[in-house]
């Protein structure tokens, strides 16, 4: 009952040719394959940047953090620094929206 029969694709076929005509239907073949194409090429696209995004994290899993900086400064150099004035007291800063509702 479910079965496809030879006589059920001539059928099709000729309801297609009064449908679109003889004409219209090599174009429709044709943009159809040019529409699968351009799918194609742009899954594989999506695929190829999805491995170069994990290729960039596994070599990014390799990275070391930098240790940690004590603020000192090496010998050479706090040898010839220059002599720093003192510095004058700083203001605490202000919010300048409590600035503007005190006013």
């Amino acid at each position: 009952m479910g079965a496809l029969k030879p006589w059920h694709i001539a059928v099709l076929v000729v309801v297609l040719i009064l449908l679109f005509g003889a004409k219209r239907l090599p174009d429709a073949a044709r943009s159809l394959g040019r529409s699968l194409r351009i799918i194609k090429a742009e899954t594989k696209s999506l695929q190829d940047d999805d491995r170069d995004l994990a290729e960039k994290a596994d070599a990014q899993a390799g990275y070391q953090p930098l240790p940690p900086h004590t603020g000192q400064q090496p010998y050479a150099q706090q040898q010839y620094a220059p002599q720093q004035a003192p510095q004058q007291p700083v203001a605490p800063p202000v919010d300048p929206v409590q600035r503007v509702r005190d006013n």
